[in-house]
């Protein structure tokens, strides 16, 4: 029989630790993500026209066309972008969105909308003579900006009115006219028909992009509040389309330029 008493502390001290080791070395072991690697697949012509790429496409094109092509109202002539301060379609623009923000507002906030204003230059296409479809909703605006209310003072309106006159391009505007001097100052101001007050509140429709200063438009950033009404431009124009037979032709004159 082995007698134990005869191993020294140090000895003991090794096996034990001897037998830790060997324990951790078999259990399991566990692994951490160190790196991560892509790379880009081009899709080429002939990609795309493998015969089970394409099978599984065609559905989804053909439902995502047929959605597009769906005939939502009659124009009776070319709406276009012909204008040096105002054009049809920007007149239809701003008075649409003018008028569908407000049934919103109006019912969120017992408030209504004087003015709205939005840039010509979100106006990526026409309305053409002809079937207007869901499909022009998408051309004439192509993206994702938000309907918003800001709340302006009269100081700021005359601020925006300044942005017009120096810009010199046909931004749709709606609720808002006034006569442009020979000086190039603004005269005989009205939001809805009444001369303009500086110290009043006026609530002006207009996108998210604009309101955070795009297209130089500093005076929003001047704000009392703003409202977003969760409402894409697009489907305020798909949900008009919707609503009317026939299109109707705006040419009133909202900025007069004396010679």
């Amino acid at each position: 029989m082995v007698n134990l008493k005869k191993y020294s502390t140090k000895w003991w001290l090794f096996v034990l630790i001897l037998t830790v080791f060997s324990f951790n070395s078999c259990g399991t072991k566990k692994y951490a993500v160190t790196k991560v690697e892509g790379r880009q697949i081009p899709v080429t012509e002939a990609l795309s026209q493998t015969p089970y790429i394409e099978d599984f496409i065609t559905p989804y094109r053909n439902h995502i066309n047929n959605d597009l092509n769906t005939v939502l109202a009659y124009a009776p002539e070319n709406i276009d972008k012909i204008g040096k301060w105002q054009t049809k379609i920007g007149n239809l623009q701003s008075t649409v969105t003018l008028e569908s923000a407000n049934k919103i507002f109006s019912q969120r906030e017992n408030k209504n909308i004087d003015i709205c204003l939005l840039n010509s230059g979100g106006i990526r296409a026409i309305i053409n003579k002809g079937n207007v479809t869901t499909r022009t909703a998408f051309e004439l605006m192509p993206f994702e900006n938000n309907l918003v209310v800001a709340a302006l003072k009269g100081e700021q309106i005359l601020e925006m009115i300044q942005y017009i006159i120096k810009e010199k391009k046909p931004h749709p505007l709606a609720g808002l006219t006034f006569t442009i001097d020979k000086n190039d100052l603004p005269q005989n101001i009205l939001v809805q028909k009444e001369p303009l007050d500086l110290l009043k509140i006026y609530y002006v429709a207009t996108n998210d992009y604009l309101y955070n200063g795009g297209d130089s438009m500093s005076f929003f950033k001047k704000a009392q509040k703003m409202y977003n009404l969760d409402y894409k431009l697009r489907n305020v124009w798909i949900d008009y389309f919707k609503e009317v037979d026939t299109i109707p032709v705006l040419t009133d004159i909202r900025i007069v330029k004396e010679n």
